[in-house]
């Protein structure tokens, strides 16, 4: 079976807060989404995040008269070390508006600001719950699981325990993805965002955790 580009159908793989973020995206769009995750449930690594989510010039900071900017904090992020200053410039810039977007979008709480290590300026957003990470990630997932709900899963669907094998490619381009699931191989067609992250939630012999970090194999994901 061949897609047919544009296609209205968008395949997600991993379900953490990068992917999460993605479907919400694609759904607003007006396109129809897949997300694939390995895992039993989804939420990744960000689940698990305790401090918050950085943005600049947000309507937060702006309310509490904070005087930060998009370009302090992309010094900030390259005085940290980064790299790739292309790639510092997209997530500095559009740090403002995701925060923003989580609070509209989601009615999260994200009225506390916080200055911590590596910044200077009081940039890190979270509310009042104790792990702000989860609180933002579920939200989305939530949203996504409200959406497939509603639709009989013809909008949107989350599949778990579903493992992305191989990239579906038709001359040099991307059409779909293989995935296996409960022991069976499985096929969607259409644009495929990766979003795995994966490295540190991988604990088999063949991951990346295994080959490069053996020494945090025994910690607990």
């Amino acid at each position: 079976m061949a897609a047919t580009f544009p296609s209205k159908q968008a395949i997600v793989v991993g379900g953490g807060l990068a992917g999460m973020t993605a479907a919400n995206t694609l759904l607003e769009k007006g396109a129809n989404v897949v997300v694939l995750d390995k895992s039993s449930f989804c939420g990744g690594n960000s689940s698990k995040a305790t401090s918050g989510i950085n943005g600049s010039e947000t309507r937060t900071q702006k309310q509490k008269g904070i005087k930060d900017t998009n370009d302090i904090f992309y010094s900030d992020t390259m005085s940290g070390g980064a790299k790739k200053p292309e790639i510092a410039r997209v997530l500095v810039w559009e740090s403002g508006p995701a925060v923003d977007w989580l609070m509209d979008k989601f009615n999260l709480d994200l009225s506390l600001v916080a200055r911590l290590g590596g910044h200077s300026m009081e940039r890190t957003h979270r509310g009042k719950e104790r792990f702000p990470g989860m609180t933002i990630t579920y939200a989305l997932i939530q949203m996504v699981e409200k959406i497939s709900e509603h639709s009989g899963g013809q909008v949107a669907r989350i599949v778990t325990k579903a493992r992305a094998e191989q990239l579906i490619c038709q001359k040099n381009v991307v059409i779909g993805v293989k995935y296996t699931k409960g022991g069976q191989s499985y096929s969607e067609f259409g644009p495929v965002i990766l979003a795995s992250g994966g490295v540190g939630g991988g604990f088999t012999q063949k991951s990346f955790l295994a080959q490069y970090r053996p020494d945090l194999m025994h910690l607990p994901p």
